[in-house]
């Protein structure tokens, strides 16, 4: 008797057949240009066969797994899997990142702050705040400014959105014995974190995004005036100042969008509009533009990229006192690879900025090398 054909079994081995040439075909000749994934990821490089390797499965492992990096239309599938994790169960692959309420995302370290649950205790932040209070005073009296900045993190501005019963408020937060240390040692600081939450019901424009992780690029153009003000007062002189006459309403853009970019979805995600002033800064004849250098997290990174030599002469980011910004935009270059002491005294200003999030290691380790130079070597 003969076998009846099964048309849904065909269709099915064909379908297979199909997508096996495709990805085979476009492993090998690329013929589609697809765009490369966002955020950070190391891909495999090819291998060269030994006989050495192969008996050792050395070359089969790592030719494993770069053909897991490399096979045809990777990016589309990676994309897809990522877009059905987040419309589906509300999960994303990103690292450290977590979905709030109404899909708002935040970074773990950011709900821990806010909870208490990164507390390093009474005794390290007291030790910490002496210690910066020394430092503050050693640089006035070489007529130079340590400016420190309270930043405020998406956890702190935006509570009512994370996930219920996330963690137990069981401990002081680091912010509020910062405080309270700056407070008793009356260390000269700016605290972004407590204006903002005071200006949050009342600001014209959103403050802070949804779908990223950092303040929104109108919240970094405020917080660049306040600097540029604030160094003005402490050092007595007058900068050009950054001013806009228009801003545009639009959908979020790099910054503002930073999460969802490193998602890596087929479809960005919608949200509210966001501002996007059209800075532009005076003319810096006639005015002072002092030597800046920034050492803080990646909450300045923004405001570093806004270019702010208009402002400041040889400015620099110490980005968590570690990679130093322009230099690490053309070839790696960290801060032990310099003379440190050297480069921090060619500054007029420090400003040393950190957000709730990343108090516990505050200064980054810039507090206790400077303390222990101005009282050892000077």
């Amino acid at each position: 008797m003969k076998r009846k054909k099964n048309p849904t079994l065909i269709t099915l081995l064909v379908f297979l057949t199909t997508l096996f040439v495709f990805q085979f075909t476009q492993y090998q000749f690329k013929w589609i240009k697809l765009n490369p994934l966002n955020g950070y990821y190391l891909d495999a490089t090819k291998i060269k066969f030994t006989w050495k390797d192969w008996f050792s499965t050395t070359y089969q492992e790592k030719q494993d797994k770069y053909l897991n990096d490399h096979f045809g239309f990777r990016t589309s599938f990676v994309q897809i899997n990522h877009q059905l994790r987040f419309s589906l169960f509300n999960k994303v692959k990103t690292a450290w990142v977590t979905v709030g309420k109404e899909n708002y995302l935040y970074e773990f370290n950011y709900i821990k702050a806010v909870y208490g649950v990164d507390f390093i205790g009474y005794d390290s932040i007291a030790t910490r705040m002496q210690k910066l209070k020394s430092v503050q005073e050693s640089f006035r009296k070489l007529d130079k400014n340590l400016i420190v900045v309270l930043a405020l993190g998406k956890g702190s501005f935006y509570p009512e959105y994370i996930p219920d019963n996330y963690y137990e408020r069981s401990e002081p937060t680091n912010l509020e014995i910062y405080r309270k240390y700056i407070a008793e040692y009356d260390i000269e600081h700016i605290d972004f974190h407590r204006y903002f939450i005071n200006l949050k019901e009342k600001a014209q424009y959103p403050l802070y995004p949804q779908y990223g992780i950092h303040w929104s690029h109108y919240t970094m153009c405020l917080v660049l005036d306040s600097l540029v003000n604030y160094i003005e007062k402490v050092r007595n002189i007058e900068m050009p100042h950054v001013y806009w006459d228009t801003i545009i309403m639009a959908q979020p853009r790099y910054p503002d969008n930073d999460i969802s970019k490193a998602m890596n979805l087929l479809f960005p995600p919608k949200s509210f509009p966001m501002a996007y002033p059209d800075l532009k800064f005076e003319s810096s004849a006639g005015k002072t533009k002092p030597a800046v250098l920034s050492i803080a997290d990646s909450f300045y990174g923004g405001i570093f990229e806004i270019g702010l030599d208009s402002l400041f002469t040889n400015h620099q980011f110490w980005y968590y006192n570690r990679d130093i910004y322009p230099n690490c935009k053309y070839k790696w270059l960290c801060t032990y690879e310099v003379n440190y002491f050297e480069e921090i005294f060619k500054n007029d200003v420090i400003i040393l900025l950190g957000t709730d999030a990343t108090l516990p290691e505050f200064g980054w380790g810039f507090i206790e090398k400077m303390y222990d130079y101005f009282n050892n070597e000077l």
